[in-house]
């Protein structure tokens, strides 16, 4: 069976004083998790430690879109890991099993974000550090 949705298209007015208000929650909301949360120092940091050394090994623009994809992936994930953290630490203070499983998700997520930032320095950053020593 086929169902039709209907959609009714409104004219929805944004004050810039709320857009702007906005930016400054979700800012908020990365200075708590860098904050609060040591793996989010630890990310940063590599972060840190790694465009220093693409801008020292001079990077593509294609090299450094891969690095720069990967870096605020494993950043936003563990925004949203702490996000989820904080919701079900106050909906279930607890101990449950599916708290337990929401938890372990958010931060499975988080690794394997941080795994492929791994994959992409090491693929990236790797052969020409190698090459850096060589001469």
């Amino acid at each position: 069976m086929f169902f039709a949705i209907r959609l009714k298209w409104e004219r929805v007015t944004v004050s810039m004083k709320g857009f702007v208000k906005s930016f400054g929650c979700a800012l908020a909301g990365i200075l708590y998790t860098l904050r609060t949360q040591r793996n989010m120092k630890i990310h940063f940091a590599a972060a840190l430690w790694v465009v220093t050394v693409g801008i020292f090994l001079d990077l593509t623009a294609a090299e450094w879109t891969d690095i720069t994809l990967a870096v605020f992936f494993v950043l936003a994930a563990e925004c949203i890991n702490t996000a989820v953290e904080a919701a079900v630490n106050l909906c279930s203070p607890h101990r449950h099993h599916l708290a337990k499983a929401a938890k372990d998700c958010a931060a499975g997520a988080v690794l394997l974000a941080a795994m492929h930032a791994l994959l992409v320095a090491f693929f990236i950053l790797w052969p020409k550090i190698i090459r850096l020593f060589q001469l």
